[in-house]
């Protein structure tokens, strides 16, 4: 393969891959069913990987790279699609990902998701966190969630992003996409001029900063419902980040607004299937009960997912009986299951692992 980066993102599609990664000294990877394999033997020297990278560049965007040393950005790339890219230095040379965005919005039904997570997208207000790992697949499951209420839903929708990824039609609902960097300069500037814009669903790609935070607790906490993703593994945790962000002395008020105004927590991740055709969902989904939010009030996040366990009906889920489900109807290896739960004791009592599933995946 010629050293291409057209040619790299179309290979990167047509094999069914999520990443492309350019590294110095290093064959061009890509990411497949959550593995990397690489194109060739051949290593990419420093020159040719800033070079790939700069075929992909606006001059401002080069100018931002070498003030920072690093950039976020949304390539299109005609006849292949679309990806989000990040170019960053390790050991003196640039090297780069991108990962491949389908513009196809699946339906939220298509992905696998406790009903709960329907029952967030009727929620008037409250804020909604879609959490996991780099590579979990948050930005596909909030985009669903978009479509599903701007279906839905006669309203505006605001989403802050950085990059845009799924560009959305409107629907039902007028639907506003936000550039941070393009459209305005940063995610707290953005979310408070978007109070002042009509919304009645405010999507936030991500919560990186205190700022960001403090904004979308207030947001969801006067009729606002907040979509936003957190890179917490679980339902905990999550609970734990947002508090921890901030100082010790304004804690308590923000644990308060928090057992308040959240209405749900989903922490996500993709599984390898047994059968090897891609990956499954397997996802913890809260739901906050009254019991659960003096938990929260308390600070007693111990107790949380006993509460999830026991809370069942109201569309509670731990990871353990997501995964321990996708065990038992054979879509995962007992491996993969023991590798994923939270408590490898609660998996003694699982039956053992049937024939894998063979129908599609849409998860890669």
């Amino acid at each position: 393969m010629s050293h291409d980066i057209t040619e790299y993102l179309r290979q990167t599609v047509i094999l069914g891959g999520s990443d492309l990664h350019l590294s110095s000294w290093a064959p061009a990877c890509a990411r497949i069913n959550g593995s990397i394999a690489p194109f060739n033997q051949d290593p990419l020297d420093p020159a040719t990987v800033r070079q790939l990278v700069f075929d992909t560049l606006t001059e401002a965007q080069r100018s931002t790279l070498e003030q920072e040393l690093e950039l976020d950005y949304a390539l299109q790339v005609e006849g292949v699609g679309r990806f989000r890219g990040n170019v960053h230095m390790a050991r003196g040379h640039m090297e780069a990902a991108f990962r491949f965005i389908s513009q196809d919005i699946p339906l939220l039904e298509t992905l696998g998701h406790h009903s709960a997570v329907h029952e967030f997208c009727n929620k008037r207000a409250g804020l909604v966190l879609v959490t996991g790992v780099t590579g979990s697949g948050k930005s596909t499951t909030l985009a669903s969630m978009v479509r599903r209420i701007s279906e839905t839903r006669n309203g505006v929708i605001i989403t802050l992003e950085d990059p845009i990824e799924f560009v959305h039609e409107h629907r039902s609902s007028l639907i506003k996409q936000r550039e941070i960097g393009t459209d305005t300069k940063s995610f707290p500037k953005a979310l408070r001029q978007s109070l002042r814009q009509d919304p009645d669903v405010i999507v936030i790609s991500e919560l990186r900063d205190l700022e960001t935070i403090r904004i979308a607790l207030t947001a969801a906490e006067t009729g606002h419902l907040v979509l936003a993703t957190l890179h917490t593994p679980d339902a905990p945790q999550t609970i734990d980040r947002i508090v921890d962000v901030f100082p010790a002395d304004q804690q308590p008020q923000i644990i308060t607004q928090l057992s308040s105004a959240l209405e749900g927590i989903i922490s996500q991740r993709l599984i390898a299937r047994a059968d090897g055709q891609g990956r499954v969902l397997a996802s913890e989904v809260l739901c906050p009960s009254h019991a659960m939010r003096n938990c929260i009030r308390e600070r007693k996040l111990e107790q949380i997912v006993g509460l999830m366990e026991i809370g069942y009906r109201e569309g509670n889920r731990t990871i353990d009986e997501s995964v321990g489900r996708l065990l038992n109807e054979g879509f995962i290896t007992r491996d993969e299951a023991l590798f994923h739960c939270r408590e490898r004791k609660s998996f003694e009592i699982l039956q053992e692992a049937k024939e894998p599933k063979k129908q599609k995946s849409i998860w890669t």
